[in-house]
This record gives structure tokens, C-alpha cells and sequence, in this order.
């Protein structure tokens, strides 16, 4: 099958990152008119509702069984963190946030050696060493990039990245028997509701007041169909055919699509960020690097 094959699973990657670099823009984009909030509730439900036809199609693969394991994929690996991502963008820069993701695989080894028996290897605990030195190195920059000031706001997508973690190691170990299409379209089935709910507590007449919310709801809308949606669809595919850890691996990419976002809307990348992300890709790369040799062997 394709999805075997290590040049497609490669070009997957690619276009995840790319797709994903570029929604910490759109974020931005959003919050222009819409809350913190508003912004993440909108891309889960514009999510939901494209997928809802193929949720609808595929329901009697649903089991009971999967039930839990669908909510945490959900929830965990969607709704949270996309409320997450919004609230930190409030503060920190969309290449910051980019850099910070990459943080990922290292959450999705330490899981899946605590929680799912993944195999030990010493060159992993060497990179995520250095992966996390990095993200450390990131956090302590700051407000207006400092070292020494704490940015808090940054550990909203340290908390992110590891239920990112959370929701592909069970995605991988407990359901294994259901298509990457199954998997997204029953989760976002659980969340697109309570996504609804809560937007209609929300004020929207600030919202109305901005001229340019009509532009900035189509942003979150792109955000959720190809960010979320379709995205999720070929990620969670991927975590199929792979691993939980090389799946996770796009995040080696993205830093450099939302570096180049960032700076195209002005942002400011100073040499310590640069620095600190390069620590991140070599301990994400370090803790890979066995099983990328083991993947090319299948895939010949």
C-alpha cells in the first residue's frame, strides 16, 4: 500500500507541516475579531461540521469499545489544545508558538514509554534531553524576548504538545482497527457539539462591531476545514502505517513554515530563538533516528 512507503509518508509530512505552519498565522488572523476563545470553539466547530457527513457514513464501524479511547482523541488531542494554541497566541508570537510544538515527539516518547510499553533506547533519552533543554531555552525568552523573564503564556502549548502526546499513543495502541478517517470523523463527531454550546454563551457584539470580521471568520474557517479537518484526517492515517513518534516527527518541519509566516507578518526572531529551536530538531531527530532506520527497512 502507498501509505507504507517512505516518500509518501515523507510528503505527508511535508504538507502537514506546511498546513500547520501556517495555521498559527490564521490564529492570529482570527483574534483580530474574534476572543481567544471564540476563535478555537469556531475552528472545532467548522471542523466538525465538514466531517460530519463522514461520521455519519462510517457510524456503524462505532463501538462501545472505542468509545473512550475516540473521546480522548477528541478532546484531548483536539479540543483542548486548540484552546490552548489560541489562548498562548494572545502573548507569544505565531514562530515562537511553531518552535515551541516541536516539543511533540518528545511528549509522544516519554508517554508511550510510561503508559504503552514503547521499546527504550538510550540515544532517545539523549534527545529528549536536548529537545528539552531547547524548549526550555524558548520559555525562559520571555515577553519581548529576553532571557531571564518567564513567559508563561508558552507553557499553554507545552500543555498542548503533551496531550498531543496523550491522544496519538492511544490512537496507535487502542485503535489500531479503525481508518485514520473513522478515527478524526467520530472524534470531531463528540466535540463539534459542546464547541456549539459554548459559542452560544459567548458576546458576539464585539465581534459585529469589527468591520473585518467577515475576513477573520474566513481565516478560523480555513483554520478548522484544512487545519483541522483534513489535517487530522492525513495525521491520523499516518499514526496507522507508522508510529505514534514518527507521525509526530512533522513537528521537525513546522518551526520553519511558521518562521517564515512570522516574519511576513512582522514578527521578530532574534538568534537565541534560532539557537533554541536547533536543540529541539536535533533531540526530536536524535529520539527518532532508530526508528526512521526501521521504517526504511519496511518500506523497501
Amino acid at each position: 500500500m502507498i501509505w507504507t512507503k517512505r516518500w509518501f509518508q515523507f510528503s505527508i509530512l511535508m504538507m502537514l507541516a506546511f498546513v500547520w505552519g501556517s495555521s498559527f498565522i490564521l490564529m492570529k488572523i482570527g483574534m483580530k475579531s474574534f476572543s481567544s476563545d471564540q476563535a478555537a470553539a469556531l475552528r472545532i466547530l467548522m471542523a466538525s461540521l465538514v466531517l460530519l457527513p463522514i461520521a455519519i457514513k462510517q457510524i456503524k464501524a462505532l463501538q462501545r469499545k472505542d468509545l473512550k479511547s475516540l473521546l480522548i482523541a477528541g478532546f484531548i488531542g483536539s479540543f483542548f489544545p486548540a484552546f490552548l494554541f489560541m489562548k498562548a497566541e494572545t502573548q507569544i508570537d505565531s514562530a515562537l508558538a511553531g518552535m515551541l510544538n516541536s516539543l511533540t515527539p518528545v511528549f509522544t516518547l516519554i508517554v508511550g514509554l510510561l503508559f504503552h510499553r514503547t521499546a527504550f533506547k538510550w540515544m532517545q533519552v539523549v534527545g529528549l534531553s536536548i529537545g528539552l533543554a531547547g524548549a526550555a531555552g524558548l520559555i525562559l525568552a520571555g515577553d519581548g524576548f529576553h532571557l531571564g523573564t518567564i513567559n508563561s503564556y508558552a507553557l499553554y502549548i507545552v500543555l498542548a504538545t503533551f496531550f498531543y502526546a496523550i491522544s496519538m499513543n492511544q490512537i496507535k495502541s487502542k485503535l489500531p482497527h479503525l481508518t485514520g478517517i473513522q478515527v478524526t470523523s467520530f472524534s470531531f463527531l463528540f466535540i463539534g457539539p459542546v464547541a456549539l454550546i459554548y459559542l452560544l454563551t459567548t458576546n458576539f457584539a464585539p465581534v459585529l462591531a469589527n468591520p473585518g470580521w467577515p475576513l477573520h471568520l474566513l481565516a478560523l474557517a480555513a483554520l478548522g476545514i484544512l487545519g483541522s479537518a483534513v489535517a487530522m484526517l492525513f495525521m491520523n492515517s499516518l499514526i496507522r502505517y507508522s508510529s505514534a513518534v514518527a507521525a509526530s516527527s512533522v513537528t521537525y518541519i513546522i518551526p520553519i513554515f511558521a518562521i517564515m509566516w512570522g516574519l511576513l507578518y512582522g514578527e521578530k526572531v532574534t538568534l537565541l530563538h534560532l539557537i533554541c529551536m536547533c536543540f529541539i530538531l536535533a533531540g526530536v531527530y536524535l529520539i527518532n533516528w532508530k526508528r526512521k532506520n526501521k521504517l526504511q527497512n519496511i518500506s523497501k
